[in-house]
């Protein structure tokens, strides 16, 4: 079992920035490909961003490529979302996830954990 808490959320103006963590319990975090999702009001739930359980492989969907960056320090049992130039569509709940495959993440399949989710609110 792996849980997971977020932070970092925030109201900013577009343009700006924000950095948003999630912290995971149990020693298996490095085990665990993780990535962030976000849902909208009145939209589905859509992928951001994934990254492998070593950090050598990311994925970035088109919407975020270039302004979002995800890492991750298994030492800190943490992946982290670095968010720049944002938009008011960037608004939206974040969530992060833990899956056994990257690979699948994009898709939003085989995940296994959930965190509870935080807000981001982008101004214009």
């Amino acid at each position: 079992q792996v849980h997971m808490v977020e932070s970092g959320g925030g109201l900013v103006q577009a343009g700006g920035s924000l950095r948003l963590s999630c912290a995971a319990s149990g020693r298996t975090f490095g085990n665990y490909a993780m990535g962030w999702f976000r849902q909208a009001p009145g939209k589905e739930r859509e992928f951001v961003a994934a990254i492998s359980w070593n950090g050598a492989i990311t994925y970035y969907s088109e919407s975020v490529e270039g302004r979002f960056t995800i890492s991750r320090d298994n030492a800190k049992n943490t992946v982290y979302l670095q968010m720049n130039s944002l938009k008011p569509e960037d608004t939206a709940v974040y969530y992060c996830a833990a899956a056994q495959e990257v690979l699948y993440l994009p898709m939003g399949r085989g995940i296994l954990y959930w965190g509870q989710g935080t807000q981001v609110t982008v101004s214009s």
